[in-house]
């Protein structure tokens, strides 16, 4: 078969390429600049604006994987434009080659759109998907963590020198990024009986620890996995906003603390919900995150990251 994927030169699209080539699945993968050559992997140069390039990359493709998307940025705009109309062009190009079966990575914060631009983005490219008359399945992950990771990775460099400032109470799930991967390649070879449970639903992934972890907790495993013993003291929102002004100043368009994130960073609930969870016949995690932390941090030493 011939999978059509986009965000294949981000974090989680390593993953699913890593992965791909071990089960001999061809990939067809967008990309904005030319890539070293990569076994199994057929580059389409371009981005989703990119009308012909969206052709290309679907064209005789069994099923589409929709990695890609804007995380951060500091208009507004870009997550519309990376996030909505990316998505819509995609749909659009699937649908115009007869490529029935589309996945879509999406993000938990698309459950509360109201509290970011970037969930409100992803809420409505949902709806996209939702309303495309394809055989879709949309997958919210929640926090992603792993190996090429530089999203969490400031944590742990905060661990390493024991302290990990972390938002208001709350809880939140994990998911290891090879974990993600497997489930997301598992979507698209799909029998029969399985391809019903999922047509058409929302699924919450994450590591299969129940009820998810405070942040508190969470701090900790990260400090374990550095080998610190951590202190975690507790950013009220007033105190995040001001460090996302701090940020902003001080590396500009590049701040990853900003304003909109502490919108959803926040919120005390990023827990995955059981009745979305994907069927145990399909897809179970099988990594363990207190495992799966140290891995990373072994993997960030090694690369000179931490």
């Amino acid at each position: 078969m011939t999978l059509a994927v986009t965000g294949g030169t981000g974090f989680v699209g390593q993953a699913l390429l890593d992965l791909a080539s071990s089960r001999s699945v061809s990939v067809r993968a967008l990309a904005r600049r030319e890539q070293s050559p990569r076994q199994g992997v057929e580059w389409v140069r371009g981005d989703l604006a990119d009308l012909g390039a969206l052709k290309t990359l679907v064209e005789g493709a069994e099923a589409v994987l929709h990695i890609a998307g804007v995380v951060n940025t500091p208009d507004p705009m870009g997550f519309h434009l990376g996030n909505v109309a990316g998505t819509e062009a995609l749909i659009a190009a699937a649908r115009a080659a007869g490529v029935s079966r589309f996945i879509f990575v999406s993000s938990l914060a698309a459950r509360e759109p109201n509290l970011s631009s970037y969930g409100m983005s992803k809420r409505h490219a949902e709806e996209a998907v939702q309303t495309s008359g394809l055989d879709w399945t949309i997958v919210r992950p929640p926090a992603i963590y792993g190996p090429r990771d530089r999203e969490i990775l400031d944590m742990f460099k905060a661990a390493r020198w024991g302290v990990v400032p972390m938002p208001p109470a709350g809880r939140a799930s994990m998911i290891h990024v090879e974990d993600l991967a497997h489930l997301l390649l598992n979507l698209v070879r799909l029998t029969v009986p399985l391809l019903e449970e999922v047509k058409h639903r929302i699924l919450e992934p994450d590591d299969g620890r129940e009820g998810g972890w405070s942040h508190q907790e969470l701090a900790k495993a990260i400090g374990d996995a550095v080998g610190r013993r951590v202190w975690v003291p507790t950013l009220s929102d007033k105190a995040l906003r001001a460090a996302a002004w701090a940020d902003g100043r001080l590396r500009g368009s590049k701040a990853k603390l900003t304003p909109d994130r502490v919108g959803y960073m926040v919120h005390p609930d990023w827990v995955s919900r059981p009745d979305k969870a994907p069927p145990e016949a399909l897809w179970r995690a099988e990594i363990p995150t207190a495992e799966g932390l140290a891995a990373t941090a072994r993997w960030y030493r090694a690369q000179g990251w931490l």
